[in-house]
């Protein structure tokens, strides 16, 4: 895929996507059904401190009724969490199976084996959230376009051009496939209070880091 100039409107809604995973801002607002099925998908994920969120996930071999079973539950996972990407390693599962759905109206897909072919040199920082660290959004900085290789269920190869949040998602999921969180991506500033905010248990984002004295506004 070739790299093109976007327009000033393209550059901003490229640059600044939703988040990748994690809490709607307006999760006090969800009806109550919808929060306990939240609640139910989200007790299923493994969160900061386990040890599956740092290992590298093993490649997909099999391809058969299993694989395609486990895809449909990480997608009713994810979508009962409000999220928009899993991996299979969130789950315990150390696999190299990621399922995404980039916006309400997409339609979700699994992905067996992803391997990031390409990477645009033209990058955007963004604020991400993670269904596996709870209550933390921190920015990191990725490539605005992405071509992704893997499998579908059938083990059929498979080819995506991604850009803006798709791109994100996918570059979110295929970390946690390799043991990278985006704790691992962001500022050491932002990992060392979003740590600290994890093991007070308490929410954290970049807005909770005061400005410097003096600092221009």
């Amino acid at each position: 895929m070739s790299e093109r100039p976007e327009t000033a409107d393209e550059q901003r809604d490229l640059a600044e996507p939703d988040q990748p995973e994690g809490a709607p801002e307006d999760v006090e607002e969800l009806d109550e059904e919808t929060r306990e099925r939240r609640n139910l998908a989200l007790a299923q994920v493994r969160t900061f401190g386990d040890p599956v969120l740092n290992s590298v996930a093993s490649p997909v071999e099999s391809f058969d009724e299993l694989l395609l079973a486990d895809a449909e539950q990480m997608i009713a996972i994810m979508r009962d969490a409000l999220g928009v990407g899993l991996a299979a390693s969130q789950l315990g599962v150390m696999r190299r199976l990621l399922v995404f759905q980039a916006g309400p109206d997409a339609t979700p897909r699994a992905i067996a084996n992803p391997d990031l072919e390409w990477a645009s040199e033209q990058t955007a920082e963004a604020e991400e959230g993670c269904l596996s660290l709870p209550g933390i959004v921190v920015d990191v900085e990725r490539a605005l376009h992405a071509r992704v290789r893997g499998q579908n269920m059938q083990g059929e190869p498979v080819l995506l051009e991604a850009s803006g949040l798709e791109a994100r998602v996918l570059q979110h999921e295929i970390d946690h496939l390799d043991g990278v969180l985006t704790l691992d991506r962001t500022s050491r500033e932002q990992r060392r209070a979003a740590r600290r905010a994890l093991r007070e248990e308490r929410s954290f984002s970049p807005e909770d880091i005061a400005e410097p004295a003096g600092a221009e506004a």
